[in-house]
């Protein structure tokens, strides 16, 4: 369980008493399925490190958003690509035939997107184009047909197919964030729970509340979303569907209830549980409603992370006086220590390819987001601020999400997986935590 950016994560009990007092707000519970919320980001940062690529501006109708300027933040983003400056370009084609390779060949661009849009009443045509700047060669390119209001969209399509192009991974830029927002004062405070495209456009509320909600988890299918609720003066894990807003309360025990944690197969989730008097992980089969208690330390044990295998978890525990990481591949296996070398490591996630582990690790300057192998325990800081938590890698591994303080507020940073200067997704109403990755939208 989180709260406030910059909190430990292992002050589980205090944390939860006083989210518990936060309750006594009074209010409805309200909502909110298709509205927009009231989100504005501010996206800065990336990298200068990685392969240059030029993303001319493409050939378009005024309305539609610029999608050369969303695919060139996307590629940026991953850390891999460094987009060149338009004012660098020596031209402005839209098609093959308006290509003079030879002017590109003289400047530091090795490959090249460019590429046409037109506006067929309610549709839009994008055609795009990728160029090998030193063959020529034509790499890929494709017309898409879409919605004339999915013009984002459409340029995060292309930017997943680029990057899988070149580097042979699939892209995960067409994928959903979702996160908590707080706004307000602490007598009349309003919480949402909201979803939005991987660089925080398009946001959608989920759920607004004068209680607080906390720790989101998506389903595998990315059709659902678990989180903890306080409405009701205790906490309790609800599962919503985003399709239609219906919700069921999935726990409601005495004590804690938290840190929600979908199987990758999506027939279990695990969660924190103190209904036998201890913070404990159990986990809970979606069909039979049948609850296991998988940890029985007598320690703190919170924040599961589940394992490719549908079977191994990773979580935090104190039960060697301070917080660090333990795997356990059952509820009768062993809990096998994995972090050792930091006086302070927490909050773990493991990649897709059950390679890493996205964690937060402290020293005398504050909490960092790290990843740190699972075959040899080499572990770097993705992350330089200080007071970061909550991280979550994308689908495909090559990104992670946080929450980041920033002045009296919060905001959310993306960080390469390989390192590099992170994007900033700025709230300016408040604050913005608990950021989770949603799947692959196939």
């Amino acid at each position: 369980m989180t709260g406030q950016p910059g909190v430990t994560h292992m002050t589980v009990l205090a944390l939860f008493h006083r989210s518990l007092a936060a309750t006594l707000l009074a209010g409805a519970l309200a909502f909110v399925l298709p509205a927009q919320a009231a989100l504005e980001i501010d996206i800065s940062g990336g990298t200068e490190s990685g392969v240059p690529i030029a993303v001319v501006p493409f050939e378009q109708p005024g309305a539609v958003d610029d999608l050369a300027r969303i695919i060139g933040d996307d590629l940026a983003r991953s850390g891999l690509f460094a987009p060149i400056a338009r004012d660098a370009m020596p031209g402005r084609p839209a098609s093959p035939d308006q290509l003079r390779i030879d002017d590109w060949r003289a400047g530091k661009a090795r490959y090249l997107v460019m590429g046409q849009v037109e506006s067929d009443g309610d549709k839009l045509r994008t055609r795009f184009y990728l160029i090998d700047v030193s063959s020529g060669e034509r790499l890929a390119g494709s017309q898409i047909t879409a919605a004339a209001s999915a013009d984002r969209s459409v340029a995060h399509r292309i930017s997943d197919i680029v990057y899988e192009e070149l580097t042979g991974e699939r892209g995960a830029f067409s994928t959903r964030l979702a996160y908590v927002t707080e706004r307000g004062t602490p007598k009349d405070r309003t919480y949402t729970l909201q979803i939005a495209d991987s660089d925080g456009a398009n946001p959608r509320t989920v759920l607004e509340s004068p209680y607080p909600v906390m720790s989101p988890s998506w389903s595998p299918d990315g059709g659902q979303l678990a989180y903890v609720s306080f409405e009701g003066n205790r906490s309790a894990i609800w599962v919503q569907d985003l399709s239609t807003g219906e919700r069921y309360q999935l726990t409601d025990y005495s004590g804690i209830n938290g840190a929600p944690a979908w199987s990758p197969r999506g027939d279990k989730i695990a969660v924190t549980l103190s209904k036998g008097g201890n913070p404990d992980i159990y986990v809970i089969d979606l069909d039979t409603r049948r609850t296991t208690q998988w940890t029985r330390s007598g320690a703190i044990e919170t924040e599961p992370t589940w394992y490719p295998d549908n079977r191994t978890l990773a979580f935090t525990s104190d039960r060697f006086g301070q917080p660090q990481v333990f795997r356990k591949a059952g509820p009768d296996d062993r809990a096998r220590r994995l972090t050792f070398d930091a006086p302070y490591a927490a909050g773990p996630r493991v990649s897709p390819d059950g390679e890493r582990l996205a964690l937060v690790v402290r020293d005398d300057r504050g909490f960092f987001v790290a990843e740190q192998s699972l075959d040899d325990g080499e572990r770097t800081l993705l992350s330089r601020g200080g007071g970061e938590e909550r991280p979550s890698y994308a689908p495909n591994g090559a990104m992670v999400v946080y929450a980041a303080q920033s002045g009296s507020g919060s905001v959310l940073k993306i960080s390469p997986a390989i390192g590099g200067e992170p994007q900033t997704l700025s709230y300016d109403r408040g604050k913005v935590r608990d950021p989770v990755w949603g799947p692959f939208n196939d």
